[in-house]
């Protein structure tokens, strides 16, 4: 046994969860009843292994270097303690400012328009039918809201729809718009159950495709309408009384958030409310998670997506006149989300293979439970930042000062 291998024996010795490594010609390092075993093609995967790269080997997964026997629970167990430092505090993570400034310059470039829509459809325009495996019937791509812990993920889709719809205050006859409206979940709840005249605005080709047909099909086409549109070339000339970005700003961008917070500014009409629902960094400086994690996301599933922490969103929200009203961190919701998604994966494998392909199946088996751990963990979240556009209006009574609709307590959205 040669100084790597000793070196995995000894690492692996100490997990909680029992691993075992099958080497290109058979012989195993581990315990032989152990619950997870990687099974090595070749042996480049070693050195990623003993240097704890979770995300490298991730890569090693999808490109057939290695082949996983485990479920994904297991999996992400082991992953878990094969880290050798925290992924939100890894070396190299905390930048000088002249490494801040070309990050920067990079996420300006990463992120004009047509990159913007090439990066999205690269995610979103996978397959409908294959997220249709694994989505609830809504195809709700966001973080559900387990209001009864009892709740299956339909359910819990529901209630996260609603609660939205409650913190907005939507009202019937409102001017409602929806910025990345996936397929088309909350605008259909917003315009069916709470009256509005719903817009909504996405980059992906197959999601407009689809929300429309659900248009024609609901009747809905004289209250709701799907466009193929980025939100810099909304026109401003009618703003709207309430907006939604649900899932949608992980995509904007560090540099690019002064843009999108002033012109949400723009589009919303003085009084009107903003929710902000979106994965935020779980570190307060790390660009990215570390161990390869941040790197196997922006190659395999989101290219460009950047994470930023809720301290750093609200105070772009704030240099915009955006005032923050209401902040819920829903992160241990977002993790029984994404191992609902992964479970329903998993229970499908053969069908996902036919649909999308063995390659897309191998990292979003990874994606989806690697998050869910991600989310337990901490190491990233997912925060619902509720703000308003202050009207300059003190009015007189008792909501005197509030420069807004919503009212002097949160009591409203629990009712």
């Amino acid at each position: 046994m040669n100084a790597l291998e000793s070196l995995i024996e000894r690492k692996f010795s100490g997990l909680r969860t029992q691993a075992q490594v099958e080497l290109p010609g058979g012989r195993r390092i581990g315990p032989a009843d152990a619950s997870v075993t990687l099974r090595l093609k070749e042996y480049a995967p070693l050195a990623h292994l003993a240097a704890g790269q979770v995300g490298r080997l991730a890569e090693d997964y999808v490109e057939g270097r290695l082949e996983i026997d485990g479920t994904m629970r297991d999996l992400m167990a082991v992953a878990a303690q094969m880290l050798d430092a925290d992924p939100t505090r890894a070396e190299g993570q905390r930048s000088s400012w002249w490494l801040s400034l070309l990050r920067q310059g990079k996420s300006l470039a990463r992120h004009s328009q047509e990159v913007d829509a090439k990066q999205v459809q690269f995610h979103y325009d996978v397959s409908d039918d294959f997220y249709a495996l694994w989505l609830d019937a809504r195809r709700v791509y966001s973080c559900a809201y387990y209001r009864d812990s009892q709740m299956p993920l339909a359910q819990a889709q529901e209630a996260k729809l609603d609660h939205v719809c409650r913190k907005l205050m939507l009202r019937e006859g409102e001017r409602f718009l929806d910025i990345g409206a996936g397929w088309g979940g909350l605008l259909m709840w917003a315009a069916e159950h709470y009256g509005v005249r719903a817009t909504g605005i996405t980059l992906s080709k197959n999601q407009h495709a689809h929300v429309n047909r659900l248009i024609e099909d609901k009747g809905l086409g004289g209250r709701v309408e799907m466009k193929l549109l980025d939100y810099r070339a909304l026109p401003e000339e009618h703003p709207w009384d309430k907006i939604a970005s649900i899932g949608m700003f992980e995509h904007v961008g560090r540099a690019m958030l002064p843009t999108y917070f002033a012109k949400i500014r723009r589009l919303l009409r003085p009084g009107g409310l903003l929710m902000n629902h979106g994965i935020t960094a779980g570190g307060t400086r790390n660009a990215q998670l570390g161990a390869g994690i941040g790197d196997f996301i922006e190659r395999y599933i989101f290219p460009g997506g950047e994470l930023l922490h809720v301290s750093h969103v609200l105070r772009e929200m704030a240099e915009a006149r955006l005032e923050p009203l209401d902040v819920e961190n829903l992160r241990p919701h977002y993790a029984r989300t994404l191992w609902a998604w992964s479970d329903a994966l998993e229970s499908r494998l053969a069908r996902a293979i036919e649909v999308a392909g063995e390659r897309v199946v191998r990292a979003y088996r990874l994606y989806l439970a690697g998050s869910a751990m991600s989310f337990e963990h901490g190491w990233i979240s997912l925060n619902q930042m509720l703000a308003g556009r202050p009207s300059g209006d003190l009015q007189d009574g008792a909501m005197r000062g509030a420069q807004s609709v919503f009212p002097f307590q949160r009591g409203y959205m629990y009712r």
